[in-house]
């Protein structure tokens, strides 16, 4: 089958070189030092790293309003590799989302997987030309208020999502290829917690 292939160029993907990251050099009340933050669509995210007072350290937390709040680290740029990090779904009536993006070219293009601790359930979609489009939803238990890791590995057309160490999606997708940032990502009215961010390239 065509997409096994593309699954052994994910599996062989190979660690950017580093421990995973962390906000504790970086001065608390504000966005951290060599990201870009904002949204796609209108509202006021409210991106900044915080102290952690249980982990004791600090952390990345997005505490605003928008449709969906981005923050991308400034000097990724993969085309094909992995993505993850550990979220922490905090609060939010309409949302609790925690997400990753990858391929990100701009605030109006890219791919955005996310966990929802209200609904259950994981989804993948891509960002177009500032509209979101669902490629799949799977069910999966997002505890509220519980640290979760999320992982993508994505390879040519294909991408693989995992939740707590558990893959629940495997799709093709050609909507957004070559290289792009990578970062994190949440929705609406979602107060999501960050840590331990990092990413990858994939070996051919």
């Amino acid at each position: 089958m065509k997409w096994m292939g593309s699954l052994a160029l994910l599996w062989a993907a190979l660690t950017c070189g580093a421990e995973p990251m962390t906000f504790d050099a970086d001065a608390t009340g504000q966005p951290p030092r060599g990201w870009t933050c904002g949204a796609t669509g209108k509202g006021a995210p409210q991106w900044s790293v915080e102290p952690d007072r249980e982990l004791g350290h600090n952390v990345l937390k997005q505490s605003g309003r928008a449709a969906f709040p981005w923050c991308v680290k400034d000097d990724s740029a993969l085309a094909d590799g992995w993505v993850e990090v550990r979220f922490r779904p905090l609060a939010g009536r309409e949302d609790q989302a925690g997400g990753v993006v990858w391929r990100f070219k701009d605030g109006d293009n890219y791919y955005v997987a996310r966990a929802n601790a209200l609904e259950n359930n994981v989804s993948l979609y891509y960002t177009q030309r500032g509209s979101r489009k669902t490629l799949k939803y799977v069910d999966a238990p997002v505890a509220k208020n519980a640290w979760h890791a999320l992982r993508v590995d994505f390879a040519g057309r294909h991408v693989a999502v995992s939740l707590d160490g558990k893959r629940y999606i495997d799709a093709d997708d050609g909507h957004i290829g070559g290289p792009g940032s990578v970062g994190v990502w949440t929705k609406a009215d979602s107060v999501t917690a960050f840590k331990d961010f990092n990413y990858g390239t994939a070996s051919r």
